[in-house]
């Protein structure tokens, strides 16, 4: 699928990763922490535009992630999504998958920007530091982008997703590891912006 100066509904985590660059370019959606808060409030807030004929065209989740061998502070486009939380191997499922769901264990992508690299994606209701990367079979950890995804499958929406690598090579220990480079990222995910717009022809915030 092509964009041609699609309505977009960005959607964010936290307001620590909404800094000065981003707020010049776009009003998202704050679904808060973990993936039981994002997908309640986009759930609820896409029923609310569908509502009122205001289906968005894309969803752009952006924000920041964990990483122990991606760049610190670039931004990557989700190539694949996992939910590591999710485990039922007890019962002879694999691991990662959701009993009697018809979805695999990893989700490919379909949709991505030609200018940004791509990586594998975990999400999870954990924050990953030190050691807990050793099990987690994917190139950087996230507590939303999965829950992201299953909404918009849901309501059969496209989503793309860009993440910033935030923390990773230190073990976090304090809020001010995973928020040290969150200025930078918001920078960088400010400028990925301007070439999505210039490479869709231009956008419509759904928000603005």
């Amino acid at each position: 699928m092509t964009f041609s100066n699609p309505k977009i509904l960005f959607v964010m985590a936290a307001s620590a990763e909404y800094g000065a660059q981003l707020q010049q370019l776009i009003k998202p959606l704050m679904i808060g922490v973990g993936p039981v808060e994002a997908a309640v409030n986009l759930t609820a807030e896409l029923a609310n535009l569908t509502h009122q004929g205001k289906k968005p065209d894309l969803i752009v989740s952006l924000g920041s992630a964990g990483s122990q061998h991606l760049k610190q502070t670039e931004v990557y486009q989700a190539a694949s999504l996992s939910y590591r939380d999710m485990d039922a191997s007890a019962l002879g499922f694999e691991k990662g998958t959701t009993p009697f769901l018809d979805i695999p264990a990893i989700v490919e992508m379909e949709h991505f920007l030609s200018s940004v690299p791509k990586a594998s994606l975990s999400t999870g209701a954990n924050i990953v530091s030190g050691e807990d990367y050793e099990a987690i079979n994917a190139e950087m950890v996230d507590m939303e982008s999965f829950a992201i995804w299953r909404v918009c499958e849901k309501f059969a929406m496209p989503m793309i997703g860009l993440r910033g690598i935030s923390d990773g090579e230190k073990e976090l220990q304090q809020i001010s590891d995973w928020t040290e480079y969150l200025h930078i990222i918001d920078e960088k995910l400010g400028l990925v912006l301007q070439e999505m717009k210039r490479e869709f022809g231009g956008w419509q915030d759904c928000l603005a």
